[in-house]
């Protein structure tokens, strides 16, 4: 992207925006060998897993720069969180081979499953994931592709507690998406990304984890391109994968939904995820490809 342009999209978003990449940084395309790249999971053994929805689980070693498979077929895996210990929970999609559930693969390779049905009946096609320090797991359920019969009417956004058992979140979300947590776990933030609306949700949270009001729409996309995939900073900002053409890009906001940053992606992005060992190195998915840039910012260890 051109410079000019760069700068011009960036006092679109906030006029005082300070850049998000760190003094003399690049964006660097590190693979672009994918079907659709999504995911993100930063693994305790300095490592980054991702999803390519063609139906495998890739791991990039940043030492070596090397791209290798670490799990096919993946279920048509498409959000994943790392759990402190090592091991990897996966948002299972639908379409061919889809798995529909949520799994968790176990450092010696084993894949269980967590979760797959609400009161008997079985998910749309798993999302994206969010993981509170209890052990919780929040999954976003919509539906965006495949021709499963589908047994629930809503698409909605789950809870898999630590015994298993599945609640509904209200969200007030019509199409939930990308999630994220607050770093004080007192907000789940829902990318609402359908036809009905693309909009920024902050959803409080009571300390079981159920909605504890109604959510605020913390930013509005109107017909744009709105959030895909998203995570948070140390200090609360919510970095987020959105936009299309030349509004493609990683977005900073503030908690109060006031955009900060701004970064231009050469592909439409989709996901976002900090690593390295600062936390500092923002790995971005879009498109066919694996991106990242050293940030300002300091993502959650």
């Amino acid at each position: 992207m051109h410079p000019a342009l760069l700068i011009a999209l960036t006092a679109q978003i906030n006029p005082a925006a300070e850049p998000l990449a760190a003094p003399g940084a690049r964006l660097e395309r590190l693979w672009s060998q994918g079907e659709f790249t999504e995911g993100g999971a930063w693994m305790p053994d300095g490592s980054l897993l991702f999803s390519d929805i063609g139906n495998r689980i890739l791991r990039f070693d940043p030492t070596t720069g090397q791209v290798t498979t670490w799990r096919e077929p993946s279920g048509r895996a498409n959000g994943m969180v790392a759990t402190p210990d090592g091991r990897l929970i996966v948002a299972e999609g639908a379409n061919t081979g889809g798995g529909r559930r949520v799994s968790i693969t176990e450092p010696d390779g084993t894949v269980r499953t967590l979760a797959q049905h609400y009161q008997g009946k079985r998910f749309n096609s798993p999302n994206d994931l969010a993981l509170d320090f209890n052990g919780r797991i929040y999954m976003s359920d919509p539906r965006y592709v495949g021709d499963e019969p589908r047994e629930l009417d809503d698409e909605a956004v789950y809870r898999i507690d630590p015994d298993g058992q599945v609640h509904r979140v209200e969200t007030t979300a019509h199409k939930p998406n990308g999630l994220a947590l607050s770093p004080d776990g007192h907000t789940l933030y829902v990318s609402d990304h359908g036809p009905e609306r693309r909009v920024l949700l902050a959803v409080p949270l009571t300390p079981q984890g159920d909605a504890a009001g109604p959510p605020r729409v913390l930013k509005d996309f109107g017909n744009g391109r709105g959030i895909d995939g998203m995570t948070v900073t140390a200090d609360g900002q919510i970095v987020a994968a959105a936009g299309a053409g030349r509004l493609a890009g990683i977005y900073v906001f503030e908690p109060d939904g006031r955009p900060v940053a701004f970064l231009a992606t050469p592909e439409v992005p989709t996901n976002v995820e900090f690593g390295g060992p600062n936390r500092s190195t923002l790995y971005i998915t879009a498109g066919q490809s694996l991106y990242r840039i050293e940030t300002r910012l300091r993502g959650l260890r």
